[in-house]
């Protein structure tokens, strides 16, 4: 009934790619996808503020691996190269990147008698306290700050739109667009009046055609049809077309490069006849012509 909540869930879910391939948990995931649904169309700062901490993530990208005197930057690089600022445009450096990963120390994730589950915590004690330079800024910096130095990092609007604007549009922005696009999420970081802006676009409906993703064409087919899933078919399906939900290929993402290749379309075809295998046409009932 929200087909652009369910649309901005999936595009957060390749924006912060996470897959169950590392993570290991069922429960997890779908957890970090109620997560994103949360926050579909409302604060990115904040939604990078509850992925930073959340547990499948902090799995993913060995977030409670990075401790204080051994950095892990994994998460610290993903963050700033894959979700706030983009790689080759001179938004960070490798220092930058050793800074934030020991801004990001302290998240712990330990067996829990009481809960009789692991618990995923932040031990002030085991964070590194300690002044690190980031963005050429000084500052006794922890996660929080670590996400907000990103948010308002002076490249960050023009990686937002652009990586937003493709989702929906296979072309990049004009100048004068882009503009425009950068000027609405600057004010509040929120998501709801940069997707307005580019679904109002004409750019969206007289622009170069774009192919959906797998998992867009089939919700499509299904929507269409009035059906639900029913099945988990869907699972192997989607792999066979190179979408598999929960299981990104890495953490860059799908790549919407290949939705229509010699290796992936059969799954579309396959896709297809599964959603009409129960409304095939009957030749043996068919009524012949008029005359």
């Amino acid at each position: 009934s929200r087909p652009l909540v369910e649309r901005m869930t999936l595009v957060w879910h390749d924006w912060f790619a996470t897959s169950n391939a590392g993570v290991g948990s069922q429960n997890l995931m779908l957890h970090q996808n109620k997560l994103l649904r949360s926050h579909a169309l409302g604060s990115f700062r904040q939604m990078l503020l509850d992925v930073t901490k959340d547990p499948a993530m902090l799995l993913w990208l060995n977030g409670t691996e990075n401790e204080k005197g051994s950095p892990n930057e994994n998460y610290a690089r993903e963050m700033m190269e894959l979700f706030t600022l983009g790689a080759n445009r001179g938004a960070y450096s490798e220092r930058d990147v050793r800074e934030q990963a020991r801004s990001l120390t302290g998240w712990q994730n330990r067996w829990s008698r009481g809960r009789g589950d692991y618990d995923f915590h932040f031990d002030p004690r085991e964070h590194d306290a300690g002044l690190k330079t980031v963005f050429r800024k000084s500052g006794n910096y922890d996660w929080k700050t670590a996400c907000e130095l990103c948010v308002t990092h002076p490249l960050h609007a023009s990686f937002f739109v652009r990586k937003l604007w493709s989702y929906f549009v296979p072309t990049p922005p004009d100048h004068a667009t882009e503009s425009a696009l950068e000027r609405l999420y600057r004010e509040h970081h929120q998501v709801r009046p940069v997707v307005q802006a580019i679904l109002m676009h004409p750019a969206l409906y007289t622009g170069q055609r774009m192919v959906k993703p797998p998992i867009v064409h089939v919700a499509g087919l299904l929507r269409r049809i009035g059906a639900g899933v029913t099945t988990t078919d869907w699972a192997w399906i989607g792999s066979l077309s190179g979408q598999q939900l929960f299981y990104p290929p890495n953490v860059a993402g799908w790549d919407d490069s290949r939705w229509l290749d010699t290796a992936t379309y059969r799954g579309r075809w396959i896709a297809v006849q599964r959603i009409l295998q129960d409304r095939r046409l009957d030749p043996a009932k068919s009524k012949p012509a008029d005359a």
